[in-house]
């Protein structure tokens, strides 16, 4: 065997050394969002089966779709990733309007103010939802501590991921002078 057989090659050795290219800031956004949207709709479909609110999970598609197939498992995974990609433009609004703000709190605005904007603004777009004066308390309460978690999913991911990379930034500033 040559000396070059037994060597690793080159392309191997930097192949090896290679560190993963760290995701952008918006990049982590978007998958923020999407997770959130994906895990906060199906925790508010198991709330729906557990009957904690009378809202289904699946009233996002009565405007658009027709049929029974909605109501059936295929119509449940169609809403819940439906919801991920909208939970990625509610994102993306919390990065560009409060992304700097570091309080929990604000997360848990946040969250209320979606709740609003769906029950006040949404309202008309499904049929089957009542309105927020005819709906019963416990759906009212539900969704209200869904809207907050997912808020706070939302605002602190964000935040805290602003906040780590202002220091990285301040530490490099810091070490560069």
């Amino acid at each position: 065997m040559s000396a070059r057989e037994q060597e690793p090659s080159s392309d191997k050795k930097l192949e090896q050394n290679k560190q993963e290219k760290p995701l952008s800031f918006i990049g982590m956004v978007v998958t923020t969002g999407f997770a959130g949207g994906i895990l906060w709709s199906l925790i508010s479909y198991i709330c729906y089966m557990f009957s904690f609110t009378e809202i289904e999970p699946n009233i996002i598609l009565e405007p658009w779709a027709a049929g029974d197939w909605k109501d059936s498992w295929l119509g449940i995974v169609i809403s819940i990733l439906a919801y991920g990609l909208i939970s990625i433009g509610a994102a993306l609004v919390y990065y560009a309007a409060l992304r700097k703000l570091t309080s929990m709190w604000v997360g848990a605005g946040y969250g209320i103010a979606l709740m609003l904007v769906v029950f006040l603004v949404l309202n008309p777009l499904f049929p089957s939802m009542k309105g927020l004066t005819d709906t019963d308390y416990n759906t009212l309460i539900t969704a209200a501590c869904i809207y907050i978690l997912y808020g706070v999913f939302i605002g602190y991911s964000i935040s805290y991921e602003e906040n780590e990379l202002r220091h990285q930034h301040e530490k490099e500033d810091a070490a560069s002078h």
